[in-house]
């Protein structure tokens, strides 16, 4: 059985990584992105803390073998109790900023690319006080995520990775 939970930083590389590897393996996706924030409203409203854990706890109990990637630990631990593996990637703000000024335009995030880049300035100051924010998103809370698990676990501190 395959349960491996992805998580760092805005830009580290977790959807790609976790798209990746979920088809290497056979493995269902849940990108928390998509279950963290209120669909089909103008500003960005975080659902209820209750809703998004009960959409995970479906999901996970419905799918023998999953790969579930975000940068919320509150709703990261959700997952982390039903995982064998975790992966931090921690490739540095300079490399999460460079990625995320790269990446593609997503559309479960954004109305359009331009929507996309005209989020890009707050995007990048938001990614670079990683290290110093006290959130639910910061490095703190990833590393004490990090930490405590007790099962198998990487971290990866570069794009440079297996799997």
């Amino acid at each position: 059985m395959k349960r491996i939970v992805i998580f760092g930083n805005s830009g580290s590389g977790k959807s790609t990584y976790a798209k990746n590897l979920s088809s290497s393996l056979g493995c269902s996706h849940m990108d928390l992105d998509t279950v963290a924030w209120e669909s089909g409203v103008a500003t960005p409203i975080r659902r209820s803390l209750e809703a998004s854990q009960s959409e995970i706890l479906e999901f996970i109990n419905s799918e023998k073998n999953w790969v579930v990637e975000g940068c919320y630990a509150d709703l990261l631990e959700v997952a982390l109790t039903h995982a064998t593996e975790i992966i931090f990637l921690n490739p540095g703000a300079k490399t999460c900023v460079d990625n995320a000024q790269n990446r593609p335009w997503e559309p479960h995030k954004y109305s359009s690319p331009e929507a996309q880049d005209a989020n890009i300035g707050m995007l990048i100051e938001w990614i670079k006080e990683y290290d110093r924010r006290k959130d639910e998103f910061s490095y703190m809370a990833h590393r004490c995520l990090f930490e405590s698990f007790v099962g198998q676990k990487r971290e990866f501190n570069s794009n440079e990775r297996d799997g």
